[in-house]
């Protein structure tokens, strides 16, 4: 086996460091004393207690969690309906149709979504608010969701499912008893993808949101156009952690799906 280059460690180094660096900047920062978030002071988790006394910052982490755990459950019941759907063995017509307008989500840019969502809530007279946000992530999440299940449909063995349809076991129940078990990983790993990318969202929730209904991006992002604080340093490196550990056990549901 080839070593690699001393080049490509170095580039590859060089490239983390430039995508990683300034998160663990700001992490640090975030343990910072000193008010001035340039200026190290010593190190204290002042900030991260001071967040209980934020109301608007509270406020919207709550309504982050809560659009992210309805967004991601609606998203993986759906996905995996899709994908079930779309599993290679079954044929239908108009099948490469819908394929398409599963997956497109993950190709389209959230401008185009978000303002094509925004576009049909007007339309329908939809007040926008929490549902509306919670629809608009479970819209452009749920392809997600349908990829990783769709990758372990693909893997499944079929003479189980067909055993239990020979023993006289009933669709739904083959479903419940034997399919759903299988892919459970699966949907599991789904659901924590979605949850992922509805609580980091920005872009689309900024179009169809309204009154009483601010995202943590959101919120982030009009309190950074007026300067970081330190209280934004301690909420920002929350949520990173939040979704670190989100994609961290996706990573590993999704690495089991072939065991």
């Amino acid at each position: 086996m080839s070593r690699a280059h001393p080049l490509a460690w170095a580039a590859l180094g060089l490239g983390l460091a430039f995508l990683y660096g300034p998160i663990l900047l700001l992490v640090a920062y975030s343990f910072n004393a000193s008010r001035l978030v340039t200026v190290w002071a010593g190190f204290s988790t002042r900030w991260y207690a001071g967040l209980l006394d934020n109301g608007p910052l509270v406020e919207s982490a709550l309504v982050t969690l809560k659009v992210a755990l309805a967004s991601a459950g609606i998203a993986t019941i759906l996905g995996t309906l899709a994908a079930l759907a779309l599993d290679g063995r079954r044929r239908f017509p108009g099948r490469p149709l819908l394929t398409g307008l599963v997956y497109a989500p993950m190709v389209m840019p959230e401008v185009i979504t978000g303002l094509s969502l925004l576009l049909l809530f007007v339309g329908l007279g939809l007040p926008r608010g929490f549902w509306t946000i919670v629809i608009a992530h479970a819209t452009f999440t749920l392809c997600f969701v349908a990829v990783v299940v769709q990758a372990r449909l693909r893997n499944l063995d079929r003479a189980l499912l067909e055993a239990a349809a020979d023993l006289g076991a009933a669709p739904v129940t083959v479903f419940r008893t034997v399919t759903l078990p299988l892919i459970a990983p699966a949907v599991i790993a789904g659901f924590l993808l979605a949850f992922t990318l509805s609580m980091d969202d920005l872009v689309i929730a900024s179009f169809v949101s309204g009154p009483g209904a601010t995202t943590l991006p959101m919120r982030l992002y009009s309190q950074v156009r007026l300067g970081v604080t330190p209280e934004i340093n301690a909420i920002s490196t929350l949520l990173i952690g939040a979704v670190s550990v989100a994609v961290l056990g996706a990573s590993v549901l999704t690495a089991r799906r072939g065991q």
